[in-house]
């Protein structure tokens, strides 16, 4: 199977997977919010054709979908890596020198100054002002591990233990 008819096959499994969360809410406008939570878990961001395809099928105004999904910082309309890296800069954790684990870990990535996402596709990278876990500052959280006291030094082991693992299931 070539790499075009993989990709074909992924969409398609989204969409089913996109139609499946619209039928579970029985097609219901108030389950808006609920909705977009489960279709940016499916895609890891809200795609437009996406919305365009939830407002109709909804049957309300695309501007109102956008709306919702532009309004709450949870949701996103870019593509994000595979590894959503959140670093927290409140107040504990910036205390702490979160900034340059920050900083390390967009050198390592070799992200641009206004780039947030490997050209790859594999990382993510987010600050927060808060993740709860003041006790454990400075924090890291990669798709939804916790990972505390971190260090510039201890950030960039993490990314290197991601990057090699990659590499391991690719051969």
């Amino acid at each position: 199977m070539n790499s075009t008819h993989s990709k074909i096959i992924a969409k398609i499994e989204k969409f089913e997977q996109l139609c499946h969360v619209l039928e579970f809410h029985k097609h219901n406008k108030s389950m808006l919010i609920p909705i977009l939570q489960q279709v940016q878990e499916i895609y890891k961001y809200l795609p437009e054709d996406v919305l365009n395809f939830i407002a109709t099928s909804l049957d309300i105004p695309s501007a109102k979908v956008f709306g919702v999904a532009t309004f709450y910082t949870h949701f996103t309309l870019k593509p994000k890596g595979k590894y959503i890296i959140k670093v927290c800069n409140g107040t504990a954790c910036h205390v702490k020198d979160s900034l340059p684990i920050l900083d390390k870990m967009r050198t390592v990535l070799a992200l641009k100054e206004k780039q947030n996402t490997t050209e790859d596709m594999m990382f993510s990278i987010e600050t927060v002002s808060c993740l709860g876990a003041c006790g454990l500052a400075p924090v890291v959280v990669v798709n939804e591990q916790v990972y505390s006291c971190m260090s510039p030094e201890k950030a960039e082991k993490l990314l290197e233990s991601i990057i090699r693992n990659e590499c391991e299931v690719k051969q």
